[in-house]
């Protein structure tokens, strides 16, 4: 489920490209968390369930909003007005550094080990190096366009704990998913009308209508309903990881359909976070301690 969140959001950057092209940047992310929530809707109609009611719960879908929708989105679009969008991806892969701390911190199963932090760090490195060293000299350039997406970043790391109390509560991943994006959608919708003005633009093609329509029902839609899914069955660590596999996965896409070219330093970057998702998981050096103790055992 992590590597198809992986694939799905990395697809986000294909399609946001192509409906950028014809509309303004608040307007494309409105219309994505708008169009998600009509499509989950639906959804959950056809499928005879019903999003749950109370204070109480809408306070936490308000709450996971703005923690993981409206305050990031605002931050990073933010930012990326004035740095490399290399740049940014290296900052917005500092999501798992705030998450392994915070979560030490905030919940009690959740705890730093060595070999997790570890993981993060070789993980962050691997983003860096796939990206390549063109954005890594732009670093410390811009440091409050900077400043917002790492903010961003930790706004996410936030929402990643934050989100965990929805398995507490009984509300199943595709309620949760829906509830987040309604609530995202009535907080940014003023928004968007103050900023964009969105009735004053010219009407969109073909081409930037489908991209919405992308990025809504597959980027956002389906992605939140693995989100929410992993959330609850991995926890909050193991689900922020995307953040290293979505460069991979939008890498990958562009090889394999724009006819991008792989360069060695985007594969020594994949292998590098391979190396550090498995430090994080820890059961791959297990088995490879094991394997050796027990070739030690033999020999003796």
């Amino acid at each position: 489920m992590l590597l198809a969140l992986a694939v799905v959001w990395g697809g986000s950057f294909f399609f946001n490209s192509i409906a950028l092209r014809e509309l303004p940047v608040f307007t494309v992310v409105v219309s994505r968390v708008v169009l998600a929530a009509i499509i989950l809707a639906v959804v959950m109609r056809l499928r005879g369930e019903r999003l749950p009611r109370g204070r109480g719960v809408w306070t936490a879908f308000f709450g996971m909003g703005l923690l993981n929708n409206v305050i990031p989105f605002s931050l990073i679009v933010a930012g990326q007005q004035h740095i490399a969008s290399g740049v940014a991806s290296i900052l917005n892969a500092s999501t798992p550094l705030f998450t392994v701390v915070l979560a030490h911190f905030l919940t009690n199963d959740e705890r730093m080990t060595g070999g997790k932090f570890a993981g993060v760090v070789i993980g962050f490195l691997g983003v860096a190096v796939m990206i390549g060293a063109d954005a890594l000299r732009h670093l410390g350039v811009g440091v409050t366009a900077q400043a917002m997406c790492v903010a961003g970043a930790a706004s996410y790391a936030f929402a990643g704990i934050y989100g965990r109390r929805f398995r507490a509560m009984g509300i199943s991943p595709m309620s949760t998913a829906t509830g987040q994006v309604i609530a995202s959608s009535l907080i940014m919708l003023p928004l968007v009308m103050v900023v964009d003005r969105p009735w004053t633009l010219a009407a969109p093609g073909i081409s930037a209508i489908a991209a919405l329509i992308g990025v809504a029902a597959i980027s956002t839609a389906l992605a939140y309903v693995l989100y929410f899914r992993i959330l609850a069955t991995a926890g909050a660590t193991n689900l922020l990881l995307v953040t290293f596999l979505i460069p991979v996965s939008a890498i990958l896409l562009g090889t394999l359909f724009l006819g991008e070219v792989l360069l060695p330093r985007q594969i020594a970057g994949m292998a590098l976070i391979g190396a550090g998702l498995a430090a994080i998981d820890g059961r791959p050096w297990r088995a490879i301690r094991n394997a050796l103790s027990q070739r030690k055992d033999a020999a003796q």
